[in-house]
């Protein structure tokens, strides 16, 4: 009976082994590495007909594309070989709505990963996430959006299937922006999501979405229409957008989320429609907590929260020389925020540098403790000293200089 037991586990095992051996080599991910634009374009079309799996490694240069990329099939990675990002140009042929290439990449399969490469110059979005086709877990790692004729990275939705959505993305250490300081029309924005739930948005930089006419630019960071939900937004550097962060939008809501550690700024005379800071509209049970908005221009609020199904808000801690304000029936639970701040309080606003200069007194230990609070923009450690400061800054006393570990260097 022995020997006949051990020749079943024998045999058992054999084919567990052969099972596990055949899912890891069907799941191994090919490597590719390209040296121009025709390399490019025929390693995601090669990608695309083998199911994916593939990483493409671009060496440093400029590709300048003729179509846009379709990202039809799985596990497909697009990434520098060196890891400097601006090394490693990938673009289209203007930025008009005449431009032949209206993306770079349009998304439409689970887990793509972009990182380490600049895009620039098309006639739609950057990147264009087909949420209603099921796109979920994409993730953009230090990478620069430049200079689209649309909103530079795009989350689609259709209304007619909402429980069909691009979830589950990761948006980190980016920079937006457009070169010339102001953008080209007024349908401009950051990140414009619709119906994704669980993103995370954070480290990323946002400067000059500014319309040069007829209406207000929509958001450096936006999130809305159901069933968006649970958006993490912390440690974003916003500089001179029209509006900064915004969850919802008129009777298009969001739900849930946490908004914490950014830093928000916007100087007098930049664009002629400045708006608010962080904004929440239709969107109930959201915190909002240690930011730092410091307005130079005319806008009367830094933080809104508006509609009667906008309930169950925290705002606690934030730093600000405008109004909180409540608008159109919404509720929220205010404390420790600080509304008055002086341009003397921070290191170099003019340049977005909204760290603190000095230990004010009203801002220093002047917070309260909350959970999930660990740490700063920067981030250091929370709290640095008797108590949370109040910001997006933890105050630090320092006899010799620090090397913060979410450093971002301005261009």
């Amino acid at each position: 009976m022995a020997n006949r037991w051990e020749f079943k586990k024998t045999i058992i095992f054999g084919f567990l082994f052969l099972i596990s051996s055949v899912s890891f080599f069907a799941f191994q991910t090919s490597s590719v590495t390209v040296g121009s634009a025709t390399e490019l374009q025929n390693a995601i079309a090669r990608a695309n007909s083998s199911g994916g799996n593939t990483t493409i490694l671009l060496r440093d240069g400029t590709y300048t594309l003729t179509a846009t990329q379709y990202i039809n099939a799985p596990n497909v990675t697009v990434a520098s070989v060196s890891g400097n990002r601006d090394s490693v140009i990938v673009q289209g042929d203007a930025m008009s709505d005449a431009a032949v290439v209206k993306s770079i990449f349009r998304v439409a399969a689970d887990y793509f990963t972009v990182r380490n490469i600049t895009m620039q110059k098309v006639g739609w979005h950057i990147i264009q996430v087909a949420g209603e086709l099921d796109a979920d877990n994409t993730v953009i790692s230090n990478c620069v959006f430049r200079d689209g004729y649309e909103q530079l990275l795009k989350i689609s939705w259709e209304s007619t299937t909402p429980t069909i959505s691009g979830d589950n993305g990761l948006l980190e250490n980016c920079l937006f922006e457009y070169t010339a300081g102001i953008g080209p029309q007024y349908y401009i924005g950051g990140i414009d999501a619709h119906g994704s739930k669980n993103w995370i948005i954070r480290g990323n930089t946002f400067k000059n979405i500014i319309s040069p006419s007829s209406t207000v630019a929509e958001h450096a960071i936006h999130v809305w229409d159901p069933p968006s939900c649970n958006t993490l937004i912390e440690k974003n550097l916003i500089i001179n957008c029209d509006r900064g962060i915004g969850l919802g939008l008129g009777d298009r809501g969001s739900s849930g989320g946490i908004i914490r550690n950014n830093m928000i700024y916007h100087a007098a005379g930049n664009g002629s429609y400045a708006d608010v800071g962080i904004g929440i509209e239709t969107c109930p049970d959201v915190q909002i907590y240690n930011n730092t908005i410091f307005y130079e221009n005319s806008y009367p609020n830094a933080i809104e929260y508006r509609f009667s199904a906008t309930t169950n808000l925290s705002i606690r801690n934030n730093l600000t020389n405008k109004t909180i304000q409540a608008r159109d029936g919404a509720s929220a639970t205010l404390s420790n925020n600080v509304t008055n701040a002086a341009s003397s309080w921070f290191v170099s606003p003019g340049a977005g540098n909204l760290h603190l200069a000095s230990a004010v007194g009203s801002v220093v230990n002047a917070g309260v403790a909350i959970s999930g609070l660990v740490d700063d923009f920067d981030g250091q450690s929370r709290p640095a000293g008797a108590g949370m400061d109040i910001g997006a800054d933890e105050y630090l006393a320092l006899v010799g200089p620090l090397s913060p570990a979410n450093l971002r260097l301005l261009k």
